[in-house]
């Protein structure tokens, strides 16, 4: 009956409403974003971003990741393949050296002809770090490049590659497992706002 008390009940309803509206929007704006690889138009260079592995081996979501690159590839042989992934915690080989390996050993793409990012241990860094490398290759950031991650992630992905410098990038969205998708889509909420309050983009 206190007057305080029905004013934090009210502010607490309220900040649920707020929550949920905001969940919302975000997962309006990444429900369906991406092409496929045979939409994609022509492209310089395909960059896949890294997503966790385990024993030497991609997890479940990068190797679908891997998948869609690789189709890609096949579509568009002139472009660069680029995957990207320093050491996850408690391995001993980099998220991208098993990424190339996983497409030489599965799809018969050559590693010799990858650039392979094999520091990074974030979406950002991904990004970053493989610019340089891309340049090198001769390819000029400006040119539409692709962008290869899982649908829910691609949002963001986006938007940092925008802030790193890649002119015209493309996203190309990756199947999420349907076992893990609610809960990754809401972790991506949260990754969202701490990627927009650090100033990712």
């Amino acid at each position: 009956a206190a007057p305080w008390r029905r004013a934090c009940w009210r502010a607490a309803w309220l900040g649920l409403a707020l929550w949920v509206v905001s969940v919302g929007w975000l997962w309006q704006r990444i429900a369906g974003l991406g092409q496929t690889p045979a939409t994609t138009p022509p492209v310089a260079a395909i960059v896949v971003l890294g997503s966790g592995t385990q024993d030497g081996k991609p997890r479940p979501a990068l190797a679908m990741r891997l998948d869609t690159a690789a189709q890609l590839a096949a579509l568009q042989p002139q472009a660069v393949l680029a995957v990207t992934g320093g050491v996850d915690f408690g391995q001993d080989e980099s998220e991208g050296a098993i990424m190339a390996r996983y497409l030489a050993q599965t799809h018969g793409l050559d590693p010799a002809t990858m650039v392979v990012e094999a520091r990074s241990t974030s979406t950002v860094l991904n990004l970053e770090w493989t610019g340089p490398l891309l340049q090198l290759r001769g390819v000029d950031l400006a040119q539409p490049i692709a962008i290869v991650s899982s649908d829910f992630h691609l949002w963001r992905a986006l938007q940092i590659a925008r802030s790193q410098g890649f002119g015209q990038p493309i996203g190309v969205a990756a199947p999420t497992p349907l076992l893990t998708r609610f809960n990754v889509w809401l972790r991506e909420y949260f990754a969202v706002a701490s990627s927009w309050a650090l100033g990712e983009w």
